[in-house]
């Protein structure tokens, strides 16, 4: 039975909520143009008018291809409040990929910045329904004298664009499309059901065709309150969440925004993520919550901009979506402690597939190696990999989850959902991740690698990310990804790309004293047979080290040889 009192209404509802008991509190602070949680209702009602007289309806999916703005937000609680389905993409997203995610979701609309109007406007002609564009200026979003200086800089080449719009096929400028919304209009009422899709966000793509996740109002209210209570304080007025991270991936829209906004706090939104501009942020707007990817903590270290800075504001800092490997969790430690906060980092595990989160580090506890405990309301069990039997502790297996944020399913893959949520004799769904990992006798959960990520050497099991944590201790390495190489003698050999800190040139010296420190610490098989030094490497859309193209690349290496050989 779950421990949390989970409300029966919608994520708008619950917004409006919180414009009823703190109107005048801020919901969100974009370059400091503060809009309070009166507005903010005021605002998506305005965009929900909009929606409903453009024929947007329950059921009907709207994409939204923004990053984190004020526009953003509203448009997602509007789609929201009639009961539409938000279709989250990144706005980076390739002609085809944006094509993909309108096919299978079947938008009927979309809104883009102008930067990216052209881009979705080639994928038109090959959608078979009519899909309706909404364009919005970052312009006009900002304050009056940032936007004019944006105007005629970075917005400069879009300012001739509502001559260029279409007629018939776009509704031009989002503020012209505001202005459509008839205030006489009656909204229809908003329905809670549980089992309604309220989202879309898509898997990662790292391997095949990116899945769509259908999630809920429950699912993303439960995982809000279930981060209140794993945090150790209550999350209130006047606390403020520095939310870099991206509205179309779950940690961005689960935690950087929706955990904080239902609860009357302040997102300090960030469209864009930079090294400086977030040192900028983190001084200037003093925010009590951080959370981020590894590389993102892994840059501060060594900014300039923060030297000496006092980050006693800081009240939780929160690291996800890869893993913080056991030495730079240290760092960050000391970081911290040296700028004057009291706290540790927090690293979470989790998927999309149950929203973000679902796994913490204690706030004044840590075991080596470890993630952490499950939320509230979230039960964890390491299994035998492709079965239910439950292990030992402390014995790897697949890690398998339940609890009240799992998806409903995938997007039209119902072989995929049967084989991710399975119904065990326990009567609970639960959500097998495709991770290893183990479990200790306190219920300390410890993430060991994807599965499909595990290298196997002369019949040996090597998992990357124990390599990668080793390298990262190396005073000269700013971070490593290790993958398996085709090896017609070992099945795979064990390879090691290293990003070395600003001022260290590779050297033999430099490649001796990591193998140094790997045959210390790592079994002799694990041990990379190369090492090869880059300026950086590869990223996903969301700060991951992109470890499959590195796996591209090298299966095309040893493909240009074979041919070679044949010649």
């Amino acid at each position: 039975m779950y421990k949390i009192n989970y409300p029966e209404l919608t994520m708008s509802q619950l917004i409006e909520k919180m414009g009823q008991s703190f109107p005048d509190s801020p919901a969100y602070d974009f370059y400091g143009k503060k809009v309070s949680y009166k507005h903010f209702n005021e605002r998506i009602d305005q965009v929900a008018r909009a929606l409903y007289t453009y024929g947007i309806k329950r059921d009907d999916a709207v994409t939204v291809c923004m990053p984190n703005t004020p526009r953003a937000i509203d448009f997602f609680y509007a789609i929201n409040m009639i009961g539409a389905v938000a279709n989250m993409i990144h706005p980076l997203s390739a002609e085809k990929e944006i094509e993909f995610y309108l096919t299978i979701s079947k938008s009927r609309m979309i809104l883009v910045p102008d930067m990216f109007y052209e881009k979705v406007d080639h994928v038109l002609d090959k959608i078979p329904w009519q899909v309706t564009v909404i364009v919005t200026r970052m312009q006009d979003e900002l304050p009056k004298h940032l936007g004019a200086a944006y105007a005629l800089t970075k917005g400069r080449p879009y300012l001739l664009l509502p001559g260029k719009v279409k007629p018939g096929r776009y509704s031009i400028l989002y503020n012209r499309f505001i202005k459509s919304g008839r205030s006489s209009i009656s909204l229809p009422d908003q329905i809670y059901d549980k089992e309604h899709t309220s989202v879309i966000l898509y898997s990662g793509g790292t391997s095949g065709i990116p899945k769509g996740i259908c999630l809920t109002d429950y699912n993303f209210n439960a995982l809000a309150m279930e981060c209140e209570a794993a945090l150790g304080s209550p999350i209130k007025p006047g606390i403020k969440m520095l939310s870099c991270m991206p509205m179309f991936h779950g940690f961005g829209l689960g935690i950087n925004i929706h955990t904080i906004l239902i609860h009357g706090a302040c997102c300090v939104l960030m469209p864009v993520f930079g090294t400086k501009i977030y040192a900028q942020m983190l001084k200037k707007k003093r925010p009590n919550y951080i959370a981020g990817v590894p590389t993102i903590f892994e840059a501060l270290l060594h900014l300039p901009e923060l030297d000496g800075t006092d980050l006693s504001f800081l009240m939780g800092m929160f690291c996800g979506g890869d893993s913080l490997s056991i030495e730079l969790k240290k760092k960050i430690d000391e970081f911290l402690k040296d700028h004057g906060a009291s706290i540790q980092v927090r690293e979470g595990y989790g998927l999309t597939e149950c929203v973000t989160a679902s796994c913490l580090t204690p706030r004044d506890e840590w075991r080596e190696g470890s993630i952490g405990i499950p939320l509230p309301d979230m039960e964890y069990a390491i299994v035998t990999p492709g079965t239910d039997e439950v292990v030992p502790p402390m014995q790897e297996g697949e890690i398998i989850l339940t609890g009240p944020t799992l998806m409903l399913k995938y997007l039209d893959n119902e072989e995929e959902t049967k084989n991710t949520l399975r119904k065990l004799p326990d009567g609970k769904i639960w959500l097998y991740t495709g991770d290893l990992g183990a479990m200790d006798e306190d219920g300390f959960v410890y993430f060991r690698q994807r599965i499909k990520r595990m290298i196997i050497t002369n019949g040996y099991n090597v998992y990357p990310s124990r390599i990668e944590n080793v390298i990262d201790g190396c005073e000269q390495v700013s971070y490593s990804c290790v993958i398996g190489v085709k090896d017609h003698k070992r099945m795979h050999r064990v390879r090691a790309y290293v990003v070395l800190k600003d001022g260290i040139q590779p050297s033999d010296t430099v490649r001796d004293e990591i193998m140094e420190r790997l045959k210390k610490n790592v079994a002799g098989y694990a041990i990379p047979k190369e090492i090869i030094f880059r300026d950086s490497l590869p990223k996903t859309l969301v700060g991951k080290v992109a470890y499959r193209l590195l796996e591209e690349e090298a299966e095309n290496e040893a493909f240009a040889d074979e041919e070679r050989k044949d010649i």
